[in-house]
């Protein structure tokens, strides 16, 4: 049985503090059975960061990962023609989260006060001092890259906390796949429908490949792993229990000047 003060006396000891920015990436069920359920979790963080700290998780679209799921370009065209016919658009108020992230992706996006991303596939929520400012102006191309929640969270000195959850999950590892110097990375092209004006338009995303890798030979969510691993192996993070889910606090910018030498040793 896992209680808030538990849980913020853990995440105390493992070096959240008042003022921070932090990123989340959780597993409710590492955790273990939380008093209270998953808003716990975030009032436990929201109180340890205080009106000073934001607290602000990837939450992207769960339409869009259905897409990725079933491949909507692989269907018959008449399938495909009835999905971009009826396909709502995506909408920072109402599209919900990826819960397949983590089951506290919606929870904060719904939270009182809380702030989201335009951004339809790379979607940020965040809650506290700086949530409209990590959130605003997304750009809709490349949107791991310079302008996006990720480059702002670099930019302030903030914090990735895994609660239990793997390193491959680590979103801000994008960021740093867009800063790699690595030449002929993989670029896609995604179609999907936005709000503009009020009016559903399909619009045409171009990003570095974050879901297969930008590297060719590789798996993103492979070496994503390794890099977390080997990070923290090094001594670069804070590590320990939050109830009983393994947990890291590592340090948004280092973190990601790691990733993109880790990289560009190996493309």
């Amino acid at each position: 049985m896992i209680t808030k003060s538990q849980i913020i006396h853990d995440l105390t000891r493992l070096g959240v503090q008042p003022g921070q920015t932090i990123m989340l990436h959780a597993s409710l069920k590492a955790v273990g059975w939380v008093v209270g359920g998953p808003d716990i979790v975030i009032q436990a963080l929201l109180e340890l960061l205080g009106p000073e700290g934001t607290l602000m998780m990837y939450v992207s679209w769960e339409e869009w990962e259905r897409v990725l799921v079933f491949g909507i370009d692989q269907l018959p065209k008449e399938q495909q023609a009835a999905y971009r016919q009826e396909c709502p658009p995506f909408d920072p108020a109402t599209s919900r989260a990826t819960r397949q992230w983590s089951i506290l992706t919606e929870y904060l996006r719904t939270w009182r006060g809380a702030y989201r991303s335009n951004h339809p596939t790379a979607s940020v929520a965040a809650v506290g001092a700086r949530a409209a400012w990590l959130t605003a102006q997304h750009p809709l191309d490349y949107g791991y890259g310079p302008g996006s929640p990720f480059a702002k969270l670099r930019e302030v000195g903030g914090k990735v906390l895994l609660l239990g959850a793997p390193f491959k999950t680590i979103t801000l590892l994008h960021h740093a796949e867009h800063l790699a110097d690595i030449p002929n990375k993989r670029v896609i092209i995604n179609k999907v429908p936005i709000l503009r004006d009020g009016t559903r338009v399909w619009v045409e995303v171009e990003e570095f490949d974050t879901c297969e890798s930008i590297i060719a030979g590789y798996q993103a969510e492979e070496y994503f792993e390794s890099i977390g691993r080997e990070y923290g192996a090094a001594g670069n993070s804070q590590q320990g229990k939050v109830g009983v889910a393994d947990s890291y606090l590592f340090d948004g910018a280092d973190l990601t000047a790691f990733a993109k030498q880790w990289m560009e040793k190996r493309w």
